[in-house]
């Protein structure tokens, strides 16, 4: 379910990342190459960006497809930004429908997306949102299994956690209790944090230029490498590391 990439690095243009690229997210909204749950992406779409001295980053989200948005295709030509997230959507069933329900979801200086879904939302992880704070619940974006990850997630992030370690412990609490698949992409605009646990994930590193990482390659230029599944991603614009995550893919 769902396509994403998140970007650091010099400042580009949007739609050099969304759009322009022959395989791109654009693309991969009704024709994806790699994807192994669903066949198109058309149930919203969205973008997130920080400007220069802004921690606070910007977001245009939508409930239709990409590909019918022509005010997007406009904003994303004149936009320029060092960092970004963009994800489209195939929703999960049974899960809200909207713009609200579509990434990236947004708090503080985060950026996050979830490609994959939750087998027997709600009532199996009912658990899980309960032991959350109160005003947590309340500030759920929309009524799906994404907006609950993102707020497990960030939960850890305002108690200390670090990117990674936030995105691993999320994961290891919602693979234990079913057959969960949990492709995450956070970023706070200077940094990318991301796992792979179902789905594809590929990087490409530019050192000291940018890092883009993205559920499949936006073109077949050399430079992407795989990330195996059930790993931890970190990247800047200068390296990338990759781990392995406790357990088994879900």
């Amino acid at each position: 379910m769902c396509r994403h990439l998140a970007y650091v690095g010099e400042p580009r243009a949007v739609r050099d990342l969304v759009t322009a690229p022959p395989y791109g997210l654009h693309q991969q909204s009704w024709a994806p190459r790699m994807q192994k749950y669903g066949t198109v992406n058309a149930d919203g779409f969205g973008v997130g960006w920080y400007a220069d001295g802004d921690p606070v980053p910007a977001r245009y989200r939508r409930s239709g497809p990409i590909w019918a948005d022509p005010s997007f295709a406009d904003l994303s030509r004149v936009v320029r930004t060092r960092a970004l997230l963009a994800a489209v959507r195939s929703a999960t069933d049974g899960c809200a429908p909207g713009e609200a329900a579509a990434a990236p979801y947004a708090a503080d200086r985060w950026l996050f997306s979830h490609n994959g879904a939750l087998p027997g939302w709600p009532a199996a992880f009912a658990d899980l949102a309960a032991a959350l704070p109160p005003a947590d619940l309340l500030a759920l974006e929309a009524r799906c299994d994404s907006a609950l990850v993102w707020a497990l997630v960030l939960r850890r992030l305002r108690d200390g956690a670090t990117p990674g370690d936030a995105l691993a412990a999320t994961v290891a609490d919602v693979a234990a209790r079913g057959d969960a698949r949990l492709n995450l992409l956070l970023t706070d605009g200077t940094a990318i944090a991301a796992t792979t646990w179902g789905d594809t994930l590929f990087h490409r590193l530019e050192p000291g230029r940018c890092a883009l990482v993205a559920s499949e390659p936006g073109d077949d230029l050399p430079g992407w490498t795989a990330v195996p599944d059930g790993s931890l991603l970190l990247a800047t614009a200068d390296a990338v590391t990759v781990r392995p995550l406790a357990g088994p893919p879900g």
